[in-house]
């Protein structure tokens, strides 16, 4: 039987500034660590102002954790100890496992009009795969599948699957699903989750009803909603339409320890982590001083 997931949590994403000063929103992050397990940090950079992001996140560490860049407009010249260097746009995806170390940089550039836009998603690794070898994937826009999921729902499916279709996105270590949805006005959604999975939306365009009939809420734009227990996610749209990020994962239930771009089991792991870094031994690529 179809069990409709309720609304365990609803609050706006709030201002705050990271790297060398680019102003974002964050809709959850470290204060949060266990809440939304296995996801930790949800930014989301939207801005019409180049000023409020040019300078960037220029080269820093990250162990422990994947990092998940979408873009929606503008661009990221990206390149990490790797040896990978590229740039994303609109649409495309920037899919990263730090493992037991990575060193990057991200550098957004203007799109049109000087707008940039785009979200960058924390997925935590299992004790069990924090010092795995680091690598990277790269998905262009054009090889994400766009479908319908009913009538007047549009999915475009990054990582997981959904009725039936699969991301392009394979082989990650906590096998999520990550969607960006769009649904037209006047029309109802239900999106299937794994009932084993804990759920997210993020709301970025217009406004919808979401929950079931215990636990209705009106999303709007900024707003981050976690979802209760169920298969399901229910949708329903009055005279504008709604567009958001549907993220769901099994939980890890695991200790979290967390500096900065670090993410560990205990602080001793971090003590070492951070240990590493100034001594050189951090990351599987070429020396520090090479970058």
């Amino acid at each position: 039987m179809t069990q409709i997931r309720g609304i365990q949590s609803i609050k706006a994403s709030q201002p705050t500034i990271e790297g060398a000063g680019v102003r974002l929103r964050r809709a959850f992050g470290f204060r949060e660590a266990t809440a939304f397990d296995p996801f930790l940090l949800l930014d989301d950079f939207r801005g019409p102002d180049p000023a409020h992001y040019e300078a960037g996140f220029p080269w820093h560490p990250h162990r422990g954790i994947e990092t998940i860049t979408y873009m929606l407009e503008g661009q990221v010249e990206h390149g990490d100890s790797l040896g990978h260097r590229g740039v994303i746009g609109a649409g495309d995806v920037q899919w990263m496992t730090a493992g037991r170390g990575i060193i990057h940089q991200e550098m957004p550039k203007a799109g049109e009009g000087g707008r940039m836009g785009g979200f960058q998603l924390w997925a935590n690794l299992p004790a069990s795969h924090k010092m795995m070898p680091p690598r990277y994937r790269e998905v262009a826009a054009a090889q994400i599948p766009r479908f319908e999921q009913g009538k007047g729902v549009e999915c475009r499916l990054i990582a997981g699957q959904l009725g039936g279709e699969h991301g392009p996105i394979q082989d990650v270590v906590t096998a999520p699903l990550f969607v960006d949805v769009t649904v037209a006005p006047e029309t109802s959604a239900s999106l299937p989750i794994d009932s084993a999975m804990e759920a997210l939306a993020y709301t970025f365009e217009g406004r919808a009803e979401m929950g079931n009939a215990s636990s209705l809420a009106t999303v709007v734009d900024g707003s981050i909603v976690r979802f209760g227990p169920g298969d399901v996610v229910s949708v329903r749209t009055g005279k504008v339409g709604v567009r958001f990020l549907l993220c769901a994962g099994r939980p890890l239930r695991e200790p979290v320890s967390w500096r900065g771009p670090i993410v560990m089991n205990t602080e001793e792991e971090l003590d070492r982590a951070f240990a590493e870094y100034r001594s050189g031994t951090f990351m599987s690529g070429p020396p520090q001083d090479a970058l």
